[in-house]
């Protein structure tokens, strides 16, 4: 069955914020990297490719339903953060943000009778919450570690060890 119009734009537009967020870590990771924190900058790259694969989930789910992907402007980034303190803490409010943006998905598609679509959010809900711990932990630890350079540095050294999982394919 095709997609409704309404849900098919709930998509397109959040296809549109995960490539914000995509764009948005990049930023991020290149601040890192310009501060001398290699391990922060490759989780943040390797974040920025999961929200890349995240809109692409969409896209393909969206012309596996015989829908119309209509890709959006993507919004300029900040480019300015004070510390890698100030950084995951972006982090985890934008996650939070995303997680508010696919409750409202899951509503739409909830409202319109879309069963598929609703099954297909259960993934990026379940992604979620995994988003919003990782990220919550990290905010946790760099407050443990407060102004002690050694600790950054070993957080670092943590992050660096990051290895991309990319979503499941559209199914």
């Amino acid at each position: 069955m095709p997609l409704n119009t309404r849900v098919q734009d709930s998509l397109n537009e959040h296809i549109t914020q995960e490539f914000f967020a995509s764009y948005l870590y990049l930023s991020m990771s290149a601040f890192c990297e310009s501060n001398s924190l290699p391990g922060f900058s490759h989780w943040l790259r390797i974040q920025s490719q999961e929200e890349y694969s995240h809109a692409m989930k969409l896209f393909d789910f969206i012309l596996d339903r015989q829908g119309q992907v209509e890709l959006h402007p993507i919004g300029q980034p900040t480019l300015e953060f004070q510390s890698p303190q100030d950084v995951m803490r972006q982090v985890l409010e934008h996650e939070r943000g995303v997680s508010q943006q696919i409750d409202r998905l899951y509503q739409v598609a909830l409202e319109e009778g879309d069963y598929a679509t609703q099954v297909h959010l259960q993934w990026f809900i379940s992604e979620q919450i995994e988003e919003e711990k990782v990220a919550s932990d990290i905010v946790e630890q760099l407050a443990m570690a407060g102004d002690d350079s050694s600790a950054l540095l070993l957080l670092d050294r943590e992050l660096a060890a990051r290895t991309a999982t990319p979503a499941p394919p559209a199914a």
